[in-house]
């Protein structure tokens, strides 16, 4: 890894079916991760997705650029909802650039996007490298 590097944008698809296993591995059975009445009557578009589901996929993404790499620190701001579709779902991309690598750490700026909106705000991730 180098500073200034670009790394392969990563896609994932989120399912209505990921966010019950989601809420089952998690514990976190708000309504609004899966009915869809329920989203709207709060003022949601929709069923969204789990914050802390989205920023996992930041977290998967990082996995796969550093090959499983120790993660010193990952961290954003929600920002906006991802809007799951009961059809189809809702595509997360992730895309990063190594902004630095020193004293054995490199820091990645991410950028995670559903729609073209920005969905995590400040998304970065510091990875031991070896």
């Amino acid at each position: 890894m180098e500073a200034g590097a670009p790394l392969p944008t990563q896609e994932y698809v989120v399912r209505r079916e990921d966010l019950v296993a989601y809420a089952q591995a998690s514990g976190d059975h708000n309504p609004i991760h899966q009915d869809e009445d329920v989203a709207r009557m709060v003022g949601l578009p929709g069923v969204i997705a789990h914050g802390m589901y989205t920023m996992a996929l930041a977290a998967r993404a990082v996995a796969t650029w550093t090959d499983d790499a120790e993660v010193v620190e990952l961290g954003c701001k929600f920002t906006a909802p991802v809007v799951v579709a009961a059809e189809g779902g809702a595509t997360v991309v992730v895309a990063g650039v190594v902004k630095s690598v020193a004293d054995g750490c490199a820091t990645i700026a991410l950028e995670v996007t559903c729609g073209g909106e920005k969905v995590l705000g400040a998304p970065k991730a510091v990875v031991r490298v070896g």
